[in-house]
């Protein structure tokens, strides 16, 4: 059984997704540790309640590669194989890339390649777009940019808001970024280029 990391900053909504399906059963595999870096985290005291490993590393003062050096160590220290980022709010070095090779996830709110970074939905707003979503991709050394392996399109209605989008683009978050990680822990993938072919 493969054992997860999962980094987070806020309320922790895809982690607690995540757990629940671990804990049906749904997914074959095991939270080794929950790491935030931020000590008021929601879902840190989520991890706890569930009776999961719940470190808080905290980043504020602390330089990027030193901080990302602190997060291996930590995740390697509790065994994780693949590393899941679940609102985590920092941008990753090199130092943590090379040290996960392919063997860490992101999910963003939005059809990637499309409105990266920051306020994804209000960028899709701005823009006029008629379908957004969300992308579950590798994370490598930029922004957003790593190969894809899931998505989910989600209309953009004409009254909508950044808070009425974002709410339902987070129920298909909590959908496929389960079904992405049961397709990397399957190890029935391979990446051509940028593009992650299953099977």
């Amino acid at each position: 059984m493969k054992r997860l990391g999962i980094l987070l900053s806020g309320r922790g909504s895809n982690f607690e997704a995540i757990a629940e399906n671990v804990r049906r059963g749904r997914l074959d595999a095991e939270i080794a540790a929950v790491i935030s870096n931020r000590p008021e985290a929601r879902g840190i005291e989520i991890a706890r309640e569930r009776g999961l490993p719940a470190v808080v590393l905290a980043s504020k003062g602390v330089e990027r590669e030193e901080y990302d050096r602190r997060v291996v160590a930590e995740l390697q220290n509790h065994g994780a194989e693949l590393v899941c980022l679940a609102g985590f709010m920092r941008l990753l070095t090199p130092v943590f890339c090379r040290a996960y090779p392919m063997r860490a996830l992101n999910i963003h709110p939005s059809l990637l390649p499309a409105f990266p970074g920051l306020d994804a939905q209000k960028q899709a707003l701005e823009q006029g777009a008629k379908i957004s979503g969300c992308t579950v991709h590798f994370v490598d050394e930029q922004l957003d940019a790593g190969p894809i392996v899931m998505q989910a399109a989600v209309p953009v209605l004409d009254d909508d808001d950044e808070e009425t989008l974002a709410a339902r683009i987070l129920v298909e978050e909590h959908r496929i970024y389960s079904a992405a990680i049961g397709i990397v822990l399957s190890g029935r993938w391979r990446v051509i280029g940028r593009r992650v072919t299953v099977g």
